[in-house]
């Protein structure tokens, strides 16, 4: 269940030439699992920004996003001390109750925050937590020490070869042989194919859709499933990989 409130910008900084970490304090109660998400009311514009969670604790919230248009545009340039109206506790997230001793985490470009803290959660079990990184080039590189931070295994990969390994986050993992028995992965649509097709092993996948309500109401971000059409903002963005029609 959702939850409309007021949030107050702590601090709000660039980690890259076009991605920004924005902290927040705020009533954080409805937000139950990684992998959920966050939709932001911006004066002058209709509809609400979705934006995913890359950690919380009880009094603050820390979103990651990328500025890729008016909405961002305008976050990016907020203030400290300024207020935001929030939906809060928003989609199906992550589940760390599956049956894994060797977890691996995939994030590519924007789909890296939400693993954030999905890592904690899965070291705080006790479980190892392997997390591949990919992006376009190095300058795009983000993340990458606050994982190493937490005790994380971190291999990057970049499209261009500029850093870490070179090509996809597929042939990161093939190359490095990477051992795992499950998967959790955030990122584009291209990405999570991918990974799907290239993996025996079974997994999550949280999606990126672009979304009108947030919350179910008006059935523009719907994906293909064994199941029937889901909603990615409702059922999802967090799917189970065996259940996705491609």
């Amino acid at each position: 269940m959702y939850r409309k409130g007021l949030y107050r910008i702590l601090e709000n900084e660039p980690l890259t030439a076009s991605v920004w970490r924005m902290r927040l304090a705020g009533d954080t109660q409805w937000i139950t699992a990684p992998g959920q998400f966050v939709n932001i009311a911006i004066d002058g514009l209709y509809l609400r920004r979705p934006i995913s969670v890359c950690d919380c604790d009880a009094q603050t919230l820390t979103l990651v996003y990328k500025v890729v248009g008016e909405g961002t545009a305008r976050m990016s340039r907020m203030a400290p001390g300024t207020e935001l109206d929030l939906l809060t506790g928003l989609g199906n997230g992550f589940s760390t109750g599956v049956a894994t001793q060797r977890p691996l985490l995939v994030g590519g470009g924007v789909g890296v925050p939400p693993l954030y803290n999905l890592a904690r959660r899965l070291l705080a079990e006790g479980k190892p937590v392997q997390v591949v990184l990919g992006f376009n080039t190095a300058a795009e590189v983000f993340y990458e020490e606050e994982f190493r931070a937490l005790g994380c295994d971190v291999t990057v990969a970049t499209a261009d070869g500029s850093r870490g390994v070179e090509g996809f986050v597929t042939t990161a993992i093939a190359r490095c042989g990477l051992d795992f028995d499950y998967f959790f992965a955030c990122g584009p649509l291209p990405m999570l194919r991918a990974l799907s097709e290239a993996t025996a092993q079974p997994g999550q996948l949280s999606f990126e859709e672009r979304m009108g309500c947030g919350f179910g109401g008006c059935m523009g971000c719907s994906c293909k499933t064994k199941y029937g059409s889901k909603r990615i903002c409702k059922e999802g963005p967090v799917l189970a990989k065996e259940e996705v029609v491609w």
